[in-house]
């Protein structure tokens, strides 16, 4: 039986050689915006091991757009240089290929890193700064209140978002991602837990989702048309009384899919406190299941997927196309050599790594033949 996690798919004009997805995770380890060493052995450890996409952690596309100090960004020249050298190196020596996924923290942004608390950081304390987003509601209790976005802030950030999609074209990015999940600032415009407006951009589902969907108009225009776009949302809040659930989200789904968005990457919560989630193996699979189904759209799932018998199920089932996973690869950054194994399929290997292929296991290294016991 061939493995349907090992077959290719196509993206726009990529075509990936399996559906394994690294997803994006925060690492907490860039210099003021810049991706450093950290960046290039996290990513390129992942881009040697037969993985079919690879996706930076999430982006702020302005300094004040991200969620820690400690966070990647995209704004400048010398952010722009620190990521080249990292997705040069991964397009150098591996065989997966690339994608950034692109993001403003909104109102979750200026907060620690996780191994310090993770709180939030005053704007007046050196390492924080002011939080914007679309209302003046905090996140929750002891959290700053943001900034509520203007005709001018969201111009601002819109720019943002195309000046740093211009300079993925010049990395070399292959396949580009907007974060709308989350908690962070599209989903919040497209919440009504977070979203109090009462102009054009608040109140029903339509005006929820219009800024996001400008945004996402800006960048289709300067990202290659034949290049993949998609986007990252949170299928529901888990929240009770909050209509941002499964069934406003395959509507939006369905704009996207008629503006020719090429995939959507389905997780859930992060934009509450309230939120009551419940978590286990797969529990948001069959998020993804309904919004393929109802929309068509290319679908990848995420959320504890972990073994490859499980990966394998929801391709082979037609509950989304894609797999991602994320803390499963920081425990075995060759799940996909391993997964292979499992499924009795192939998964591309660096040659500098090849002996550990299982047809290589146990003979002898060219050009260092073992010496014979006297």
């Amino acid at each position: 039986m061939t493995s349907k996690l090992f077959t290719p798919i196509k993206l726009g004009k990529i075509e990936l050689p399996n559906r394994i997805i690294v997803a994006p995770m925060c690492m907490y380890s860039a210099d003021n915006g810049s991706a450093t060493d950290w960046h290039l052995m996290h990513l390129g450890q992942f881009a040697v091991s037969g993985m079919g996409l690879v996706f930076v952690e999430a982006t702020g596309v302005e300094p004040e757009g991200r969620i820690s100090p400690g966070c990647v960004g995209l704004w400048d020249d010398k952010t722009e240089a620190a990521l080249k050298r990292v997705i040069d190196f991964c397009k150098d020596f591996g065989n997966a290929k690339m994608g950034m996924q692109l993001a403003h923290a909104g109102r979750k942004a200026s907060t620690d890193m996780p191994w310090n608390g993770g709180k939030p950081i005053a704007p007046s304390e050196d390492r924080g700064w002011q939080a914007t987003g679309p209302s003046d509601e905090p996140y929750a209790d002891g959290w700053q209140t943001p900034d509520e976005m203007d005709d001018a802030a969201m111009e601002r950030i819109k720019k943002a978002f195309v000046d740093a999609t211009e300079r993925c074209v010049r990395i070399g990015f292959d396949v580009l991602e907007i974060h709308m999940a989350h908690g962070y600032l599209f989903h919040q415009f497209l919440s009504p837990v977070s979203n109090k407006r009462i102009d054009k951009y608040g109140g029903s589902l339509e005006n929820r989702m219009r800024y996001p969907l400008e945004v996402l108009g800006a960048v289709r225009a300067v990202w290659p048309k034949d290049m993949p776009l998609g986007v990252r949302v949170s299928a529901t809040d888990w929240v009770e009384g909050s209509s941002w659930d499964i069934s406003e989200v395959v509507e939006f789904a369905k704009v996207l899919k008629a503006r020719d968005l090429d995939f959507i990457d389905v997780s859930s919560g992060g934009n509450s406190p309230k939120q009551e989630i419940d978590v286990g193996p797969g529990y948001q699979t069959g998020f993804a299941a309904e919004i393929r189904r109802e929309s068509g759209l290319t679908t990848m799932a995420v959320g504890q997927i972990t073994s490859p018998q499980q990966a394998e199920s929801i391709i082979r089932s037609g509950q989304a196309d894609m797999v991602a996973l994320a803390r499963g690869m920081l425990y075995n950054p060759r799940w996909a050599w391993h997964a292979a194994e499992a499924l009795g399929a192939e998964a591309a290997y660096a040659p500098q790594y090849m002996r550990t292929h299982k047809s290589l296991r146990g003979l002898p290294v060219p050009g260092n033949p073992p010496v014979a016991k006297s």
